[in-house]
């Protein structure tokens, strides 16, 4: 028996096979090449796959991400239908995502692009600022990331509304869901955090209907993937003003080319996918109790649900 690792980033392999290969000792741990033993594999252990690569693999029993979002995966028709799915949930990941939200929604609230832009101007100009206690703030997805996130805005104050397809409960969080509970929270979110996966029915959800039932002036920050916010409607919003800044982690082309017109817009702030990175060490040491759980017989956590696509 062997645990295949695939990545599907060549500078980053080795270190990520170092690192497997230290967590998981007992485990003869291989890597694609002419030379592998396919009847061999009966765990994988992948990082964003190329598509194909876990095809003809007659034994394969279990397939551990090392990344949280697993679109990839579920969209690949070569992956094995009946072969169970874990998604990373690591504290060390949703600890800097938090920090991310964080960060962007203090800003927002603040008014720091704002002060900024009177910075570049010279303009020592003083702005009206409400308290956090009657700002609202709307969070889509409410995953181990969007709780967290959610009770961390609500820490500080904000009135939060959280949203997602299914129901979910957070304490201290009003949650709705379903297209109903998308409006409401669209609605009342003077400031909107998408932390969505994306799936077929969450594909370009934040587009030009959404925008139009968010409050004038709302705020955007999109930390969760490319495909979920469409380009050309942000920028159509604001244009009008209806969205007054957007904050963005992820684009549907990365790096952005050199004449997109998001890298010199004054109400748009890029960070190059930065908002939540996947620590090594700490991935490394979940994906080896999943094995170590898969080879003992136990109960396999976050395991990915095919319907839902997460």
């Amino acid at each position: 028996m062997s645990v295949l690792l695939v990545t599907g980033e060549a500078e980053t392999s080795g270190a990520w096979m170092h690192t497997i290969a230290a967590a998981l000792p007992e485990e003869r741990v291989v890597q694609p090449g002419p030379g592998l033993d396919r009847a061999g594999v009966t765990v994988a252990i992948v990082a964003a796959p190329p598509a194909g690569s876990l095809q003809d693999l007659p034994n394969l029993a279990f397939i551990q991400s090392l990344r949280a979002g697993v679109d990839g995966l579920m969209a690949d028709p070569t992956v094995p239908a009946h072969v169970p799915v874990a998604r990373l949930v690591d504290p060390a990941l949703t600890a800097m995502m938090v920090e991310s939200v964080l960060l962007h929604v203090l800003s927002l609230h603040r008014q720091m692009p704002a002060y900024r832009a009177f910075q570049a101007a010279g303009a020592w100009q003083f702005l009206a600022q409400k308290p956090a206690a009657e700002r609202q703030v709307g969070v889509l997805g409410l995953g181990v990331l969007g709780q967290a996130a959610c009770t961390a805005l609500a820490g500080l104050g904000f009135v939060v509304s959280g949203w997602s397809r299914s129901p979910r409960q957070v304490a201290g969080i009003r949650c709705l869901h379903g297209d109903g509970g998308l409006e409401a929270v669209l609605a009342s979110s003077e400031i909107l955090v998408n932390l969505l996966p994306l799936t077929p029915r969450t594909e370009g959800i934040l587009d030009a209907r959404a925008f139009s039932q968010l409050p004038r002036g709302a705020g955007l920050i999109n930390m969760a993937h490319r495909w979920h916010l469409v380009e050309a409607d942000l920028l159509a919003a604001l244009e009008t003003g209806q969205i007054d800044h957007a904050v963005l982690d992820v684009l549907v082309v990365e790096p952005a080319p050199a004449d997109h017109p998001f890298w010199r817009h004054e109400r748009i702030t890029l960070t190059p996918h930065v908002a939540a990175a996947t620590d090594p060490a700490s991935a490394a040491a979940i994906a080896a109790q999943a094995v170590r759980d898969l080879r003992a017989g136990r109960p396999i956590r976050n395991l990915v649900h095919r319907a839902q696509a997460y």
